[in-house]
């Protein structure tokens, strides 16, 4: 099992966690923020409004996670295809949106963030071969949560990206790991609840749980980037990496609770 964590107070910017979170290591849907961002910029764009319609193709289809594949509208607005992701970390709806701005686009708008430990690689696929990259994303816990915590200050690329970033990433409905110690209801908690508020995009892949957000309180603010990698060789294993995850969500709501 390996461990990579970093924690990081909200307002003051103070560590209050940091294992190891300089390793690069797989992180799933975590890194589909990184095309997030670079669909929320470009709506700054007239030539790629909100409301640009995004038809789905036969190539784009991969099962797991995402409900548009069982939807039966074959288009959607580029702002809902993104909403999609924020939601439910929608397979078909990442394939999409890469499709229409292209995994070169990301690759440099996130360099242009300065981020050099963290990448959006490939496309979602149900399975990789020898000739496709090893994981959908990979990046360094400390890189994970300075974007997240740069997204909830408005700095990246502007206020208003970030804004729409947090707006899609708010919808989120995977509280099942470190934000399930925070009794929210999964799909609905962007208006806050016993004052907490949340937005966080989870990473779940074989051997793999991760997670990254941003949660305030009535006392202070944290954000957190928290990845496992692990032998997924039984249901045990398993249940014991997301008990520990769950730990840390207990120690981060003591942390900005009253």
């Amino acid at each position: 099992m390996q461990v990579s964590a970093r924690v990081s107070d909200l307002t003051t910017g103070e560590e209050l966690l940091s294992v190891d979170d300089y390793v690069i290591m797989p992180t799933a849907g975590i890194g589909t923020t990184l095309l997030l961002v670079d669909v929320a910029a470009k709506l700054n764009d007239t030539e790629f409004a909100a409301l640009t319609i995004l038809d789905r193709e036969s190539t784009d289809f991969v099962s797991q996670s995402g409900i548009w594949q069982h939807l039966q509208a074959p288009s959607l607005p580029v702002a809902d295809v993104a909403a999609l992701i924020g939601a439910t970390g929608d397979n078909l709806a990442t394939n999409v949106l890469l499709r229409k701005v292209g995994l070169d686009a990301v690759r440099v708008r996130t360099e242009d963030l300065g981020l050099r430990r963290m990448a959006l690689l490939d496309v979602a696929r149900d399975k990789r071969g020898p000739d496709d990259a090893p994981h959908l994303s990979v990046g360094s816990m400390k890189e994970v949560n300075w974007l997240f915590a740069s997204l909830a200050r408005g700095t990246i690329v502007d206020q208003a990206t970030s804004q729409r970033v947090v707006s899609w990433l708010s919808l989120g409905h995977d509280l099942s790991l470190v934000a399930s110690a925070f009794g929210l209801d999964p799909g609905s908690h962007r208006t806050g609840d016993h004052g907490l508020r949340l937005f966080n995009r989870t990473g779940v892949a074989a051997g793999l749980r991760a997670e990254a957000g941003v949660l305030t309180g009535t006392r202070a603010g944290v954000s957190y980037a928290v990845g496992v990698t692990f032998t997924d060789d039984s249901l045990q294993a398993r249940l014991a990496v997301i008990d520990a995850l769950r730990t840390i969500g207990y120690d981060l709501v003591e942390y900005v609770q009253d």
